[in-house]
């Protein structure tokens, strides 16, 4: 028999677990790619070998990734496939283990995605415009004053 691919182990996880769009365990899957690459890039550098990746690593990992491919928008997108805070990156995660999509080790815990950033934070206040300083006034921080 046949192992199922990616689309039919997603679409079982989905029906147990509804919470997630089918798209957020794609993004995840390929934000691991991601993450994985830059963190070979980085260690690298260091000459490290190939390691296994952390939960607060992965969400780092996302979280640029998500920033890199969908811009102010990633926030709206994220919510939209069911994805608010950390944990839900981690909730996706561990539904991945169970189907053996992914593995993790015996230090994995779901806790570890647990409150690493804020979405607003994280996906909303890098295209925020900067505030001029206390007491400046609107023309002098468009330089009309």
């Amino acid at each position: 028999m046949q192992n199922p691919d990616f689309s039919e182990i997603v679409a079982l996880i989905c029906k147990e677990d509804p919470r997630f769009d089918r798209r957020a365990y794609e993004f995840v899957r390929l934000g691991l790619d991601h993450t994985v690459k830059e963190l070979r890039k980085r260690d690298a550098v260091r000459a490290e070998k190939s390691r296994h990746v952390t939960g607060p690593e992965l969400l780092d990992g996302l979280r640029a990734y998500a920033l890199d491919q969908f811009g102010p928008l990633a926030k709206t997108v994220l919510n939209a496939w069911g994805i608010s805070r950390c944990r839900d990156f981690g909730d996706i995660v561990f539904n991945l283990i169970e189907y053996n999509v992914f593995s993790k080790t015996e230090n994995d815990r779901r806790e570890d995605f647990a409150d690493i950033f804020d979405f607003d934070a994280a996906f909303v206040k890098p295209f925020q415009p900067a505030r001029p300083p206390r007491g400046t006034s609107a023309a002098e921080a468009f330089g009309a004053a």
